[in-house]
């Protein structure tokens, strides 16, 4: 039975300033809405992760930015 660690990384709104804070005063979202800047910024994060051998198991979003949480399979 495979075996996994876990991270959990907080990445500050300043970052990702345009890509959790691009809704309406209604409250409706929209992708398209998000520069492509800050997706590139987003998509760096989650190859040098994949890179290290992380992979994303889910991204939550809040006033002061965003935490990411991350899981790997141990060797051996």
């Amino acid at each position: 039975m495979p075996r996994f660690e876990y991270d959990v990384t907080r990445h500050h709104a300043d970052t990702f300033r345009e890509l959790t804070f691009y809704c309406s005063d209604q409250g409706q979202c929209a992708l398209d809405a998000v520069p492509q800047e800050q997706a590139d910024v987003l998509k760096a994060l989650l190859n040098q992760r994949g890179w290290e051998g992380w992979e994303l198991v889910q991204l939550a979003f809040g006033d002061n930015g965003l935490i990411a949480f991350w899981k790997r399979a141990i060797r051996g």
